[in-house]
């Protein structure tokens, strides 16, 4: 048995390194290659349970994350890959880098290749890799964060600036003006009501959107997602299950159910966005395969 603590993950699997071995397990999520069991869901979302069974190869992965949002970090995991050897490894971790990694698979799809203006909502245990995968993918020059305490704000804020000297980073109270002129917004909350209007956000904008996981909870504005040129999702069943947001505009018949693109499919076919896009992860089990894999071959 190997074991990974956070710090090994962090050093063998770097963000650039993540997304690839990420849109790989999409692809291959598309052609088949995972058997991929509904996620378990224990105490009203206190208790997850992810797997996935990569059948080319044979492998598996099992994930427990117990979640308490009134702890820092939030995510608490712990890892079980199964192949020629077992790894155990710190979920918390992982789910934070893979979650990371997807945002920069649908970023890169979606969107404006000249995007140089980030804004990061929420200053929380998942908020420095939407910004390290935006960053990985996108040529970002100034990123400014919001959040509810001013003072996590800067320190993320700091944290990130002196890791990437390159990109000018602020930190912002008035969130209508954050998000008025970026060309990337990320959201990284765990809010029951919508941050914005979408009518605060620039007619030519890609938001991503990876906060919220359960049905009562929503990051984004109900007209946003109906006026999208684009809703991309991890997967169409695990987001009809668990967005609120893609919840409450499919049923509402606002948002049509066949209109949701999925990652693998845009991936195979991609689509041609114009204006607002969107993209809303609850996250699925080949993703944290893809990172797992990655450390198996370490």
């Amino acid at each position: 048995m190997r074991i990974f603590t956070a710090e090994d993950v962090r050093r063998t699997v770097p963000m650039p390194a993540a997304i690839d071995a990420v849109r790989e397990a999409f692809r291959e999520l598309r052609a088949g290659a995972f058997v991929l069991p509904p996620r378990q869901v224990f105490g009203d979302g206190a208790v997850l349970v992810m797997s996935a069974y990569h059948a080319p190869t044979r492998t598996a992965v099992v994930k427990k994350i117990g979640i308490d949002l009134s702890r820092d970090p939030a995510i608490r995991a712990t890892l079980i890959w199964t192949g020629s050897e077992q790894i155990v490894a710190d979920g918390t971790s992982i789910t934070t880098l893979r979650t990371g990694a997807v945002v920069g698979v649908a970023t890169d799809l979606l969107a404006p290749r000249d995007a140089a203006r980030l804004t990061l909502i929420g200053t929380g245990a998942q908020a420095a890799d939407q910004v390290r995968a935006v960053l990985a993918v996108r040529p970002i020059a100034e990123t400014t964060v919001c959040g509810r305490d001013p003072d996590r704000a800067k320190r993320l804020a700091g944290s990130l600036a002196e890791e990437f000297p390159e990109v000018k980073f602020a930190v912002s109270a008035d969130l209508p003006e954050a998000i008025a002129t970026p060309d990337i917004v990320c959201c990284a909350t765990s809010t029951s009501t919508p941050l914005f209007a979408a009518e605060d956000l620039p007619e030519r904008v890609h938001v991503n959107a990876i906060g919220s996981f359960r049905p009562i909870m929503r990051e984004l504005p109900h007209d946003l997602l109906t006026t999208a040129s684009v809703v991309l999702v991890d997967q169409v069943e695990a987001a009809l299950e668990e967005s609120g947001e893609v919840i409450e505009a499919v049923d509402s018949g606002a948002l049509p159910r066949e209109s949701l693109v999925e990652l693998g499919e845009a991936l195979e076919t991609p689509p041609q966005p114009t204006g607002r896009t969107v993209f809303k992860s609850v996250g699925v089990g080949p993703q944290d395969w893809s990172v797992a894999n990655l450390l198996s071959q370490s």
